[in-house]
């Protein structure tokens, strides 16, 4: 009988998490994104040494595919904060254009 991979449920995890975290300023998707092909690696190692022992390398392979949509999402979007963060005049600048824009009640 095959077992389940180590980990492959939780890469397939940490690859749908990349993705997400793409959307918060990129922080939260290069931390799951490289999560996810660091541990989709150590596991394509394993299955590739006796492939007949285990199961669930589909979850492995979309986990680290996942991974690296999410993990360039997420640079190209904490690069960019990054740039309007500096273009705009710094943390002062970037609340003042919050207040502008939603009011006094910021």
């Amino acid at each position: 009988m095959k077992e389940k991979l180590p980990n492959s449920t939780l890469i397939l995890v940490f690859g749908i998490l990349s993705i997400i975290g793409c959307c918060c300023y990129g922080l939260f998707g290069i931390i799951f994104g490289i999560l996810a092909i660091v541990l989709a690696n150590k596991a394509k190692e394993l299955y590739y040494a006796n492939p007949e022992l285990y199961m669930g390398y589909e979850n492995v392979k979309t986990g680290r595919i996942l991974g690296i949509i999410g993990l360039i999402l997420s640079v190209l979007s904490f690069v960019s904060g990054l740039i309007f963060f500096f273009t705009a005049g710094g943390l002062d600048a970037m609340w003042e254009m919050q207040r502008e824009i939603y009011g006094n009640g910021f």
